[in-house]
């Protein structure tokens, strides 16, 4: 890459975190002034009025003129998001399930549907179901097709950010080698952008959860696999080829279970959901799933409590060695096993406490996330609604490209 190109995508990059600045601030407070915008974000008022002409030519933003006031000067024209400008689709595919939203521009969700499938090995099945899911949401929420501006789509493995093809053909074998930006928009109709999931629960949580106003926080998604999203300096960083986070194949032993990844002792094969349920079976059952091993946590069942809290204490092994590496403000643990509470976050805590250099842990807050099993789904809408400008204007309705 160039020099020029170096600084182009620096350009591009900064210009994106701006325009996402800008639109948390518009929807934390409604309707603000540019001045407001200003004292919000922290940006220049030469920024913030690039930003939000910007928006306003893509019709995402109105501004309201202003109403007379008794004192002296003309108040300042307001801005808000027009939620009415266009809707998004979040597409959120998990090993073993699917959940579709549609929202409109303010990122309230309009209808919402979830199914249990297995993603992992039949991607023509899992597609099928979420063009039939899409289908369903528009209905309901009486959208119509071409008023969406694009599709966010989150999957449960390594994305190469090169190609944008799945990067893994043991994690999800099922889907190695296929674009499925490419796949999802042919089935659509629709602009469609991709991410792993744990990297959109961290773009939720710092959007809506418990990630809001922390620069530096690593998000850990603990269920059929563990997989973290990295917030640093306010952005997600995905790594120079996509697979940044892959925390469950992280090796935690030189023997053990063979993972999935075709390694010995990865944290997956240890701390993961399908582990902790194979431990607990002989005692509890054969058809024993996360729901039900959350509910024997809840009623004090020791061996259900010990099996996560020896999770918590292994995935805060690892998360020890990053906290050391990024010195990050917290950790946001979210996923299906986030409902398990205490064990799990103390035996997280415990760890990074003993593990950690002192001072990076005694800063460091262990926090549950906040938005549970939609988090992924809330992260994939807010990738299409913040993140415009990696959609073609074309493919936007016509209301909002114009």
């Amino acid at each position: 890459m160039s020099e020029l190109d170096r600084k182009r995508e620096r350009a591009g990059t900064l210009r994106q975190l701006n325009r996402r600045r800008v639109l948390d601030a518009l929807r934390r407070h409604g309707h603000v002034s540019r001045g407001d915008l200003v004292r919000s974000t922290g940006l220049s008022r030469t920024t913030v009025g690039a930003v939000v002409g910007e928006l306003l030519e893509r019709g995402l933003v109105v501004e309201e003129p202003p109403a007379a006031g008794p004192g002296r000067g003309r108040p300042p024209a307001r801005i808000r998001l027009d939620a009415a400008a266009g809707a998004a689709l979040g597409i959120d595919f998990g090993h073993t399930h699917l959940r579709v939203a549609v929202a409109d521009l303010s990122s309230r969700v309009l209808s919402e549907r979830w199914v249990e499938i297995d993603v992992d090995h039949h991607s023509r099945d899992a597609i099928d179901a979420a063009e039939r899911l899409v289908d369903e949401v528009l209905a309901d929420a009486g959208v119509a097709r071409e008023h969406v501006i694009g599709a966010g789509l989150g999957l449960p493995g390594p994305i190469d950010a090169r190609t944008g093809t799945v990067g893994s053909s043991v994690i999800l074998p099922g889907w190695a080698g296929l674009d499925p930006n490419h796949a999802l928009a042919e089935r659509l109709g629709l602009a469609v952008v991709v991410d792993n999931d744990a990297n959109l629960g961290a773009r939720a949580e710092a959007a809506f959860g418990a990630g809001r106003g922390c620069a530096d926080f690593v998000y850990v998604k603990v269920a059929s696999g563990i997989g973290a999203g990295l917030v640093l300096g306010g952005r997600l960083h995905t790594g120079a080829t996509g697979l940044a986070g892959e925390l469950g194949h992280v090796q935690v032993t030189t023997g053990g279970a063979v993972c999935r990844c075709g390694n010995r002792g990865c944290l997956e094969s240890q701390a993961a959901v399908p582990a902790l349920l194979d431990l607990l079976r002989p005692a509890h059952g054969g058809d024993l799933g996360v729901d039900d091993l959350v509910r024997l946590v809840e009623a004090g069942d020791p061996g259900a409590r010990r099996v996560v809290n020896d999770a918590g204490r292994a995935i805060g092994r690892v998360l020890a060695d990053m906290c050391n590496l990024i010195d990050p403000e917290a950790i946001v643990v979210g996923g299906d096993l986030s409902a398990a509470g205490a064990p799990l976050l103390d035996g997280i805590t415990d760890s990074v406490s003993r593990y950690a250099l002192p001072g990076a842990a005694r800063s460091l807050r262990v926090l549950a996330g906040e938005l549970g099993k939609r988090a992924e789904m809330l992260g994939a809408l807010a990738l299409v609604i913040t993140e415009t400008e990696r959609l073609p204007l074309e493919a936007m309705p016509a209301r909002a490209a114009r």
